[in-house]
């Protein structure tokens, strides 16, 4: 394959292209920079070209900054193969203390050759503007986040604090805050530029998940959004995330590859006879990650279908309402078992994240194969037929408990007696 193939590894930067370039049969590399233009591109492709004499061209990049430009004008510039690589998955050495452009490019064209780096699935041009319009909306919440921390602080700092049971930026904070009245004229001045700030923040945001309401009406999200929204605590905004993010779930084999790419899945160091695992990855996609782990919460309540949740299962497929009612069950029933073994509210979040991962993932399948995390009632392949109707409510399994859980949990009671 090596003398066959002309293979080409870029350290892409805004401005310039630092280019290594190795041809069939040679062991160093030809190293050239470019500018990073449309005309410089199309040069340095027929240059390649002309250098390989109709034999194949594979072009590498590390995916960052540069987005997915780079790789569709040098695609359109000519017949050559251009793939985006993830750069975690990058081998490092850990003895290397120098990095340099030129370093970067020869190694990568190393390395491509060699055949170890991983590719990413690049998104089409229309895919990637739904999914920066759903980053756009993750920025304007968090703008919306920081005006509001600042206005609250000002007021404390001046000696106003809101203390009712109410939440802040409920309807009573509002009235609270309407009603709150300084003597001082720049007192006055600042408290309504940050009121001001709040207000345009939150009209900024209205305005994106209307734009999120469109393009979730749009034929290349429609049927996943709404099959995505039968889920407990998934919504417009939560599953545009996901589907954008994602673009394309039938590329992971499983669940666990899933959960995997979106770091969800525990870190593992196994040496020896020894293994200790951590806290999660926390790699891949953030953006589905805190998504995820948002609509987790819900699970913490009890099974059961509210009016919105009703009303947005109207008209969806009865195989995808039988998935949502199955993780629905099994989730919630988890989240408690696990709370009465002592373990953080926050870990089992995390936990329920995971495994709802398996239950999205079956969802999205084209063959609707069954999720292979363990359900009781997994999704039917299509054109099969259920075998039971769905439970009323959850069914919660009997597990054994060992003698120190049992004293734990007692010396526990006697605490909060005592308490």
């Amino acid at each position: 394959m090596d003398g066959s193939i002309t293979w080409v590894g870029i350290d892409a930067h805004k401005k310039t292209l630092v280019v290594a370039v190795l041809h069939p049969r040679e062991q160093l590399p030809e190293e050239l920079t470019i500018s990073n233009d449309e005309r410089s591109i199309r040069k340095l492709v027929r240059r390649l070209e002309r250098d390989a004499r109709g034999r194949e061209i594979r072009i590498c990049y590390e995916a960052g900054t540069c987005g997915y430009a780079l790789q569709r004008r040098l695609e359109a510039a000519g017949k050559v193969v251009c793939e985006v690589i993830a750069p975690s998955l990058i081998p490092r050495k850990p003895g290397e203390r120098i990095k340099t452009d030129r370093r970067d490019a020869r190694k990568l064209v190393e390395l491509y050759r060699g055949g170890i780096l991983t590719a990413v699935s690049p998104p089409t041009p229309e895919q990637e503007s739904v999914r920066d319009l759903c980053r756009c909306r993750e920025d304007v919440r968090a703008d919306l986040g920081r005006c509001r921390h600042r206005l609250v602080k000002m007021l404390v700092r001046r000696g106003y604090v809101f203390n009712a049971t109410s939440r802040l930026w409920s309807e009573a904070h509002r009235r609270w805050l309407a009603a709150v009245t300084f003597d001082n004229e720049v007192d006055r001045t600042v408290f309504a530029e940050y009121t001001l700030a709040v207000e345009q923040a939150e009209r900024r945001l209205k305005a994106m998940d209307r734009e999120l309401e469109k393009a979730a009406q749009l034929p290349l999200y429609r049927d996943h959004v709404a099959w995505l929204r039968c889920f407990r605590g998934i919504d417009t905004t939560i599953a545009m995330i996901f589907v954008a993010e994602l673009h394309g779930v039938d590329r992971f084999e499983s669940p666990r590859a899933l959960s995997a790419y979106l770091g969800l899945v525990p870190t593992l160091h196994a040496s020896g006879e020894s293994a200790k695992r951590g806290g999660i990855t926390k790699t891949g996609n953030v953006h589905i990650r805190r998504a995820l782990v948002q609509a987790a919460w819900q699970y913490r309540h009890r099974a059961g279908v509210g009016p919105k949740l009703r009303t947005r299962r109207e008209g969806q497929p009865e195989i995808i309402v039988t998935i949502a009612d199955e993780a629905m069950r099994r989730l919630t029933a988890r989240y408690r078992r696990l709370l009465e073994r002592g373990k953080m509210p926050t870990k089992i979040v995390i936990a329920i994240a995971r495994e709802l991962v398996g239950f999205l993932w079956a969802a999205l399948r084209k063959d609707r194969e069954p999720a292979r995390h363990g359900a009781r009632t997994p999704a039917l392949i299509e054109g099969a037929k259920a075998t039971a109707a769905p439970r009323s409510g959850p069914r919660i399994r009997a597990a054994k408990i060992s003698k120190t859980e049992v004293g734990q949990r007692r010396k526990a009671r006697k605490e909060k007696r005592a308490g």
